[in-house]
């Protein structure tokens, strides 16, 4: 079955980075739309950003673009955002999913396949 681990999330300073890995298995990587989304307690899930199956395309969610950088090797089967800049307002759990389908279309769209997430705290 389809399995998504992440990691790399932790406890970082306001104005720090992190990045976070997303590690697939059980489903052909490189024929998968791939995205991250985040969870802050009392809030909605929230898209953050989404990369087509190549890596050529990506969208962003208006509040991270030009900080968090998303990209793919899909010789490692492997997912990652780079988040540069960190906000208190940026503090989640963050989810890496995966869905097979023409394209993004935004950092919104739904997935089918998801991780089990991993804690970005960031202390202002």
């Amino acid at each position: 079955q389809v399995q998504l681990v992440e990691s790399g999330g932790g406890l970082v300073q306001a104005g720090g980075s992190l990045r976070l890995s997303c590690t697939a298995s059980g489903l052909t990587f490189d024929d998968a739309l791939m995205g991250w989304f985040r969870q802050a307690p009392g809030k909605e899930r929230e898209g953050v950003s989404c990369i087509s199956r190549s890596g050529s395309i990506r969208y962003y969610t208006d509040s991270v673009k030009g900080r968090f950088i998303i990209s793919r090797d899909n010789a490692k089967n492997t997912l990652y955002l780079q988040m540069n800049g960190l906000k208190a307002e940026d503090s989640a759990m963050y989810y890496c999913a995966a869905d097979f389908g023409l394209g993004c279309g935004s950092a919104q769209r739904d997935f089918k396949y998801w991780g089990q997430g991993t804690q970005v705290t960031v202390s202002s």
